[in-house]
């Protein structure tokens, strides 16, 4: 009896380790899954290098070419696989309309500066473009660049207050406030180090009853522009009609005594 327990239990024994070895062996390693790479076609697409301002003559150094994903290509987009000439080819237009740093070109929001239409285009709906004469002496002595902001002052003789003084009088008025340059002759942009320009016209940015204000005061007397400081002249964006004819503190000029009229 004693005999056949132990063989009974070494029977035992080996069938445990054998199953315990067999279930070991039967779960293989898990296998590590990686993620299918999908390839995504693309093509390159001419942006704006970095914020483009409207008015701006592009340079081969405000444009560059980027990879843009195939799908989401407008049609508008300039692909360099169908004009690889293309920055050599917009140098020089003018931007319609500002861009931003990374934006697609588009041709549409571009127009050509040796046209005649590139003015209007530029402009803003209900903006009108209106021309003055300036010299050194009234228009800050050359300083005024296209994108500055200045104030109109308007200077004429005063018949009134000769009558009641006697001898010549003038007055002075600034009729426009915080104006935008748009050109000052046929400069349009000028850019960060060059040379300041001293011309004889200065196209302005108006609403248009400023730009009654300024013909008006074109024919009664003579202009002079004030030059803003760039913190002033960031208060306005837009030409408003509040600023057109607002009448502010008139000085008369008497034999050389300036007086508060």
């Amino acid at each position: 009896m004693k005999a056949a327990r132990v063989v009974v239990l070494s029977v035992a024994i080996g069938a445990g380790g054998l199953a315990a070895m067999l279930a070991g062996k039967s779960d293989p390693p898990p296998v590590e899954v990686k993620p299918a790479v999908v390839q995504v076609e693309t093509i390159d697409v001419l942006i704006a290098k970095g914020d483009i301002p409207m008015g701006t003559a592009l340079s081969a150094g405000d444009l560059q070419w980027q990879s843009w994903p195939a799908t989401t290509a407008n049609g508008n987009f300039i692909r360099k696989n169908n004009r690889p000439q293309a920055i050599e080819d917009l140098a020089g237009q003018v931007a319609r309309v500002p861009f931003v740093a990374g934006e697609p070109i588009r041709e549409a929001k571009l127009v050509n500066a040796k046209g005649s239409g590139f003015m209007a285009a530029i402009l803003p709906t209900g903006i009108r473009a209106v021309s003055t004469q300036i010299s050194p002496e009234n228009g800050a002595g050359g300083f005024i660049l296209p994108n500055d902001r200045v104030d109109v002052i308007l200077t004429r003789r005063d018949p009134n207050a000769e009558k009641s003084g006697g001898g010549e009088a003038r007055t002075s008025e600034t009729v426009l406030t915080n104006i935008r340059v748009l050109a000052i002759d046929q400069n349009i942009e000028e850019k960060g180090g060059q040379k300041v320009v001293v011309g004889k016209t200065a196209t302005l940015e108006l609403s248009p009853s400023q730009a009654e204000t300024l013909v008006l005061s074109q024919q009664v007397g003579s202009l002079s522009l004030a030059l803003r400081s760039v913190t002033d002249a960031s208060k306005t964006s837009e030409p408003t009609e509040e600023s057109s004819g607002k009448k502010n503190t008139v000085n008369v000029i008497r034999f050389g005594v300036s007086t508060q009229k």
